[in-house]
Parts: C-alpha cells; sequence; structure tokens
C-alpha cells in the first residue's frame, strides 16, 4: 500500500465518504493480487464484502452530495471550484457525443462494482471541437450527473503567471486530483502543444509535457474525471493524446439541434412554429455558444418591452450578427 492509498483512505474517512473507502480498499486489494499477493487480496475483498453485507441503506453519496470541496494555498491562485446543476439532459448532444459520455457516467456511477473484478472506470476524456460548441459546459454537467465538485484549470493563465514553475505548479493539481473526487476541466489544454518550439522555452514545454504525460500514467484511487478540452488536436503530442480512455468530437449543430438549442433557451418567451421554420436557415454554420448569445440577446429586449414573445425578425437579426462576427475574426479560407 502507497503512500498515497493512505491519504486516500484518511480524505475518505474525514468526509465520512464510505463507499469511496471501500473503493479505495478493493484497488489496493488489486494491486496486492497482481504483486502475487493472493491471501491479503482475499482477506481485503472479504473484509469489504462483510462491511457491505451489514451496511443498511443507499450508499452515502448516493443519498447526499458531497460538500463543495475549494482549493486552498497555492491551489487557489489556479484552480477555480463550483458545483455546477445542469445535468447532460439539459444539452443538446448529437446522438454519438450523447453515448459516449452516457458510458462515462455509467461506469462512474459502477465504479465500485468494476474495482471488484479488477477494473476502473473511465477517468481521462479528451474534448476535441470548435468554440462555443459545449466543450466546457460537458465537464460542467459531467460534475452535475455524479454529484461531485468541478475544479477547473486555465492552463493558458497557469503558463504565463508561472513560467518557469508550471510543472511544479500542475504537481499540485495532480495530487489533489489524488486526493479530492471530483471533475477536473484542464481549459485550454492545447496551450501543452501549442508552446512547444518556442525560442524562449528554454525546456519549460518538455517539463510540463513530461509532467502531464506521468500523470496520466498514475493510479487515481478517487476516480476523478480528468477533462482535457481543446479547439486545436492537430498540435497536441501524439504521446498525451493517446493517454485518454475517451476521445469526444464537438461539431456545429445540424438543423434540428440548432432548433432544439434555440427552444429551450427561449423557456417560457414564446415563438411562433411558423417563424422558428423561418429560422432554420439563420442557424446554419452557428455554434451552439454562438446561437445562445443570440437567443439570449432577443430575451432581454423581450423582457425590457415587457413581452413573453419574441420578435422573430429581432431574432434572426441577432442570428446574422453573430455569424457576421464570426466570419470577421474567423474569414472562410
Amino acid at each position: 500500500m502507497t503512500v498515497r492509498h493512505i491519504l486516500a483512505l484518511l480524505e475518505s474517512h474525514a468526509e465520512g465518504d464510505e463507499e469511496r473507502l471501500l473503493s479505495i480498499a478493493l484497488s489496493i486489494a488489486a494491486t496486492e493480487a497482481r504483486a502475487g499477493h493472493a491471501d491479503d487480496a482475499a482477506a481485503l475483498k472479504q473484509a469489504v464484502q462483510r462491511v457491505r453485507d451489514a451496511r443498511r441503506g443507499p450508499p452515502v453519496p448516493a443519498a447526499s452530495p458531497i460538500p463543495l470541496a475549494r482549493p486552498r494555498g497555492e491551489l487557489q491562485s489556479i484552480v477555480e471550484s463550483s458545483y455546477p446543476k445542469t445535468k447532460l439532459s439539459g444539452m443538446v448532444l448529437a446522438p454519438a457525443t450523447a453515448d459516449k459520455l452516457a458510458r462515462v457516467v455509467r461506469q462512474q456511477e459502477a465504479r465500485a462494482t468494476l474495482r471488484e473484478h479488477g477494473q476502473t472506470p473511465a477517468t481521462h476524456l479528451l474534448l476535441i471541437g470548435p468554440p462555443g460548441t459545449g466543450k466546457t459546459m460537458t465537464a460542467a454537467a459531467l460534475a452535475a450527473e455524479l454529484r461531485l465538485p468541478l475544479f477547473t484549470i486555465k492552463l493558458e493563465s497557469v503558463f504565463s503567471r508561472y513560467m518557469g514553475e508550471t510543472a511544479s505548479k500542475l504537481r499540485l493539481v495532480f495530487d489533489q486530483v489524488a486526493a479530492v473526487r471530483g471533475v477536473y476541466l484542464l481549459d485550454e489544454f492545447d496551450a501543452v502543444g501549442a508552446r512547444r518550439g518556442d525560442p524562449n522555452d528554454v525546456g519549460e514545454m518538455r517539463r510540463i509535457l513530461n509532467s502531464v504525460l506521468s500523470f496520466m500514467e498514475e493510479s487515481n484511487s478517487t476516480d476523478s474525471i480528468v477533462v482535457a478540452a481543446t479547439n486545436h488536436v492537430e498540435i497536441l503530442d501524439h504521446a498525451l493524446a493517446r493517454r485518454f480512455d475517451e476521445v469526444v468530437e464537438y461539431g456545429l449543430p445540424s438543423a434540428d439541434e440548432g432548433v432544439a438549442i434555440l427552444k429551450a433557451r427561449l423557456g417560457k418567451f414564446k415563438l411562433a412554429a411558423k417563424a422558428i421554420k423561418g429560422l432554420r436557415e439563420e442557424l446554419g454554420g452557428l455554434s451552439q455558444g454562438e446561437i445562445v448569445r443570440a437567443t439570449d440577446s432577443a430575451v432581454r429586449e423581450a423582457i425590457l418591452d415587457g413581452r413573453l414573445e419574441i420578435a422573430a425578425d429581432h431574432l434572426a437579426k441577432m442570428l446574422r450578427d453573430r455569424r457576421a462576427f464570426r466570419e470577421r475574426f474567423h474569414p472562410a479560407t
């Protein structure tokens, strides 16, 4: 049993998370079995089973959410914490994307069962796709589904603020992943690859990359989910990309998906079915985020005008404005 296992056991005991404590015990049993200590492994598994047999009612994590964990010390300057409420059902996702995420949630919810059979749930996800397509929101939705805190690490900010110390700062994050169960979003993950070859790097990027590679290989007794989001998968180091359990690709929404996003965002505000049909063409080529912002703008105008109906021509104009903004900064090539 490693020091990390002991720390994780103490942490779960302090938080009153009995199910996590038992899961860690099963992880230790699996480690002992691989080391050839079959008797010790069997004894541990039997002890866990006795506790579960004696326990009445559902596991503690299923009965109530864990307390909101907040970064302390040096982590406060590089990690933001939140407790999201919007679940995956509140997102408009392509069927293939929804299936992959549902598989991750199912494995995480049954992580104790998987560990009893020497397996672990998917914990490392790579989300790729254009800006505004739902990658960041997915991390939040996973946290809500699993009733876990969301910890967001802005990698580009870490690089900028702690040049020369980035690897050691990320080590603090990695240690928290091993000690505190949650969903960890490594936002702007392409920064790991984008800075390769920088003449002013002085080996900093290589140290960071080696640190991340080392982390990806470490055991994660808390089964925390690490979500890396990038707009530029083509610049990621191949050795890094191979270490993810699931790669989820996001694209611009279809016409039907765009309409669904628009309707969901309108909420109690009304828009005639005929008007929605007329907006389908305006929705084409816009990301989820752009549709949301355009719809929110139309809703705000309706609120200020004291109306519960959305003016279709105004919403169409907002959608056209978003497209013009996109084309100005991202012209077609």
